[in-house]
């Protein structure tokens, strides 16, 4: 499967009310014929554990007829569809750092959960070529790397028992691209390795609420120097270092080298595994200066297009994202003929 352009259906089955009206409203058949007609490849569909189980842990056969519905219709319209598996039992990247909450990596019992999860996920697409199944959305934290190597191993074998199709899944830290390399090389074939990409995140990520640290009244440019970068991003601790890190490497602009330099270790990592590499979700939020927002779609699109790694934009509708939202309206068909081309 090629996967080249597409975009995320964010908010629709994952990080939302999850009730019959939402499901029926948010996404709409119209819109997935939209996406293709714009000319998108494919969609990735975040999914919660909760749109497939009730509260007695059982599944919901109306859901998975849902689904099915929208997977055919898909096909229809000639695009292939991502089922990222968002938030899983045990585990929500909301929830990074909470041993109470985000305990899948060491319970059994939740494991076994998870694989049952994806044996049925497996049984119930896989039979359609144009669908990848990619095992969990971001595993956050960092002693969880080899639990976590462990767990896609029998999440593979699992899914293998009912379909060849792609199994995506990505390293830790918000599917880092830097995180990439601390995947273990697969075993099996047509394995795809992904990461997401929101750097400089001082940048992509101002005025978020659920930042702690973002300033709700701090307005930032781009490209700008790597100075005022490196200053701005103090603030984020970790996820802020990227900047200094990429200095003391050598990178004197930011912009395209910057971005480029970030990748490197994911593209290397992936052509040592032997294995095509993805990016899942990249983009910029609707508080940033439509301009500065042109100009960072551009260079991602840039190092993209250098590298031939196939993505998909964070996100079609909502979550602060969206494309089709009034925010990005003066440069949607800028960002469409930047990506569609």
């Amino acid at each position: 499967m090629k996967l080249n352009r597409g975009i995320n259906l964010g908010g629709f089955l994952s990080q939302c009310d999850h009730t019959e009206e939402h499901y029926a409203s948010f996404i709409t058949e119209e819109d997935i014929r939209n996406i293709a007609n714009v000319g998108f490849d494919h969609v990735r569909l975040p999914i919660d554990c909760d749109f497939f189980l009730d509260n007695k842990n059982e599944f919901v056969p109306a859901h998975f007829e849902m689904l099915d519905k929208l997977v055919c219709l898909c096909k229809e319209v000639g695009l292939n569809i991502i089922l990222d598996l968002h938030k899983a039992p045990g585990y929500d990247f909301n929830d990074a750092g909470n041993a109470e909450k985000n305990n899948l990596f060491s319970s059994e019992e939740l494991q076994l959960e998870f694989l049952r999860l994806w044996d049925k996920i497996a049984a119930s697409f896989g039979k359609y070529e144009h669908v990848a199944l990619e095992l969990l959305n971001e595993v956050v934290e960092s002693e969880n790397a080899d639990a976590w190597n462990k767990l896609i191993k029998r999440a593979v074998a699992t899914i293998r028992k009912h379909t060849k199709n792609t199994i995506i899944y990505g390293g830790i830290q918000w599917n880092s691209a830097m995180t990439v390399k601390l995947l273990e090389k697969p075993e099996d074939v047509n394995i795809v390795f992904t990461f997401h990409f929101y750097e400089p995140l001082w940048f992509t990520h101002q005025k978020a609420y659920w930042v702690p640290a973002m300033d709700p009244n701090e307005t930032v440019l781009y490209p700008e120097t790597m100075d005022y970068f490196i200053e701005g991003s103090k603030k984020l601790g970790y996820q802020g270092n990227i900047v200094s890190q990429a200095v003391e490497a050598g990178i004197t602009e930011m912009g395209v080298p910057f971005l480029e330099f970030l990748m490197k270790e994911a593209i290397e990592a992936a052509k040592k595994a032997g294995v095509p590499l993805y990016c899942g979700e990249f983009g910029v939020i609707d508080r940033a200066p439509l301009d500065e927002t042109v100009r960072w779609y551009t260079d991602a699109d840039t190092a993209f297009r250098k590298f031939d790694i196939g993505c998909a934009a964070w996100t079609y509708r909502g979550k602060d994202f969206g494309l089709v939202d009034e925010h990005f309206a003066p440069i949607y068909d800028k960002l469409i003929d930047l990506w569609i081309r």
